[in-house]
């Protein structure tokens, strides 16, 4: 068996009028993230991961920014993404992953954004680990301009 391992990195700026999601979950808060997807910089970072430990490229290359992608729910891109994977041979091993963000407090979603990445991935709930940090009120996300994220992927052949 061959393992191969990637790292995704995403990071958008919060804003009004945008619902925040994170990991396929829609979190209360007042801000959300800006940009030409749904923003959710968690399942970013992870289809980054994926892309990259099968040398597909990047979320760019796969998904720009086109109309056929403006607002696009990034649950569809993962989804998409996994196809891409498995069409190279490719079965998805683990997820692991880092939020970072000052506010809101993340612990509460942790097992429903691992359980609904784990069902997009289609691997048992072991298989993705989600974690939340802060910044401790240093740099963007700490200072609440914006949320980062990064994941590794391992995929089996």
């Amino acid at each position: 068996m061959m393992i191969r391992f990637g790292i995704g990195y995403d990071v958008h700026k919060l804003v009004p009028n945008r619902k925040l999601i994170l990991g396929g979950v829609e979190i209360e808060h007042p801000l959300g993230l800006e940009a030409h997807s749904d923003g959710d910089v968690l399942i970013h970072a992870i289809i980054d991961a994926l892309l990259g430990a099968a040398t597909l490229g990047d979320i760019g290359q796969n998904f720009p920014m086109t109309p056929e992608f403006k607002n696009i729910s990034s649950v569809e891109l993962l989804k998409r993404t996994c196809a891409l994977v498995s069409a190279k041979g490719y079965s998805i091993g683990n997820v692991d992953s880092i939020i970072v963000a000052q506010r809101p407090k993340l612990a509460p979603h942790i097992l429903k954004m691992r359980e609904r990445l784990a069902e997009i991935l289609n691997v048992e709930l072991d298989a993705v680990s989600v974690k939340a940090k802060t910044e401790e009120g240093l740099g963007f996300t700490g200072t609440e301009q914006g949320i980062a994220a990064y994941a590794v992927a391992a995929l089996e052949k």
